[in-house]
């Protein structure tokens, strides 16, 4: 029996296809979500990867020239670096164009503190 593909595989591949530079930008910002939160799951949802551990803490979703990372409880976290972008009541992004925004934009600070804030028992 064939093994099932894994289809957070499938959608970056997917992504590769169509922009190489998007689908690299992607794919490395999934290896520092995984590096900040090694036993995270994920998924493909809503058209992008969902990451849980085990709460949802972080979406990442690529668009026509950029990716985005969304913290649906954005609300809830710093902007010490002025990185986050969205107005909404809860859900903030922020928008990644190429492979340095990573670190230019301390995405490895927001995925880490989203993270903490998931794993908040709720009251």
């Amino acid at each position: 029996m064939a093994a099932r593909p894994d289809p957070v595989a499938a959608l970056i591949d997917r992504i590769d296809a169509a922009n190489p530079m998007l689908g690299g930008l992607v794919r490395d910002a999934q290896r520092l979500i995984r590096e900040v939160a090694p036993d995270a799951e994920e998924c493909v949802k809503y058209g992008g990867i969902l990451f849980a551990a085990p709460t949802p803490f972080c979406g990442l979703f690529a668009y026509t020239n950029h990716a985005a990372l969304e913290f649906g409880r954005g609300c809830d976290l710093s902007d010490p670096h002025g990185s986050l972008e969205g107005t909404g009541k809860f859900r903030r992004h922020i928008k990644l164009s190429t492979i340095t925004d990573l670190e230019t934009k301390r995405v490895r600070d927001y995925v880490a503190q989203a993270l903490a804030n998931a794993r908040i028992p709720a009251a």
